[in-house]
């Protein structure tokens, strides 16, 4: 499931914060336009009575939004000297912690298993395993809302016929869509790229019926690891036998050898997952 994303961490400007100079080596590329802030807590639906985990809170404009929105702000931020800033800035709903939001227990950032909505201008570099990180947990978010290329975004909503590990992996655990094309002035430094908000509606469990996740993704690669191949190929080689037998497991599923991984839709890969276990 993993793609690179080209940009990052963070929100606009805060008081005391706007000299904080954005750092190449962590991605950050700081939003500044406010409309965009508000379009982002929109896609989630950020209310009165939500809990927020935001992802790379950066110099905290959005975490500022956030704050006026929702009951709770937690803020998970990589960058130590952003996170001194922020805790000394932001208002007392919000909780600053310095930690790596790619190795996070949602769980233990809300102190237990409750309903929250996650968001986020995600690094570049985690972006796809911050959020596998959350949509994988035993704790989901009921909501979330994220800052990603446009390029990569389209990706996340693709149909069958365009589908690839990441759009599966997304919409096994929720349906995304492009809530809002952002353009690169909107950025402190300015990406070369447009950007876009995906909003994902979280299902209760996975799709599909989905109930074995590690053996739906092991299935899915070994479908994805020869692309435009023909699954009877492309599965063969992934699981490790021969082309005979993953044929016979993809007319188990009812699914043509012929056709190629980025042709089926998740109903059909949770289908083969079944036939392979």
């Amino acid at each position: 499931m993993a793609v690179a994303l080209p940009w990052g961490a963070g929100g606009g400007s805060v008081v005391g914060m706007a000299d904080a100079a954005p750092k190449k080596s962590l991605g950050q590329h700081f939003l500044k336009d406010r409309n965009i802030l508000g379009a982002i807590a929109d896609a989630a639906g950020v209310g009165p009575d939500d809990v927020v985990i935001e992802v790379g809170p950066g110099r905290g404009s959005l975490t500022q939004v956030l704050a006026e929105r929702a009951k709770r702000v937690v803020a998970v931020e990589l960058d130590g000297a952003l996170v001194e800033s922020l805790r000394q800035t932001m208002p007392a709903n919000v909780e600053v912690l310095h930690q790596d939001a790619r190795g996070v227990s949602p769980a233990e950032l809300i102190g237990g298993c409750g309903p929250y909505k996650m968001l986020g201008n995600l690094p570049y570099y985690a972006a796809m395993p911050i959020l596998r990180s959350f949509l994988e947990s035993d704790c989901r978010p009921t909501h979330a809302a994220i800052l990603v290329q446009l390029e990569v975004a389209r990706n996340l909503c693709a149909a069958p016929g365009d589908m690839s590990l990441a759009s599966l992996g997304v919409q096994l655990f929720g349906k995304p869509r492009v809530a809002r094309r952002v353009p690169p002035g909107a950025f402190v430094p300015p990406p070369k790229i447009m950007s876009a908000v995906v909003a994902i509606e979280v299902y209760d469990v996975p799709a599909g019926g989905v109930t074995d996740v590690k053996g739906f993704f092991r299935v899915a690669r070994a479908g994805f690891s020869g692309p435009r191949k023909q699954l009877r190929n492309s599965l063969g080689n992934g699981l490790g036998i021969s082309g005979d037998e993953a044929e016979v497991l993809l007319l188990a599923a009812g699914i043509d050898p012929k056709r190629r991984a980025e042709s089926l839709a998740l109903e059909e890969w949770a289908a083969l997952a079944r036939a392979v276990v």
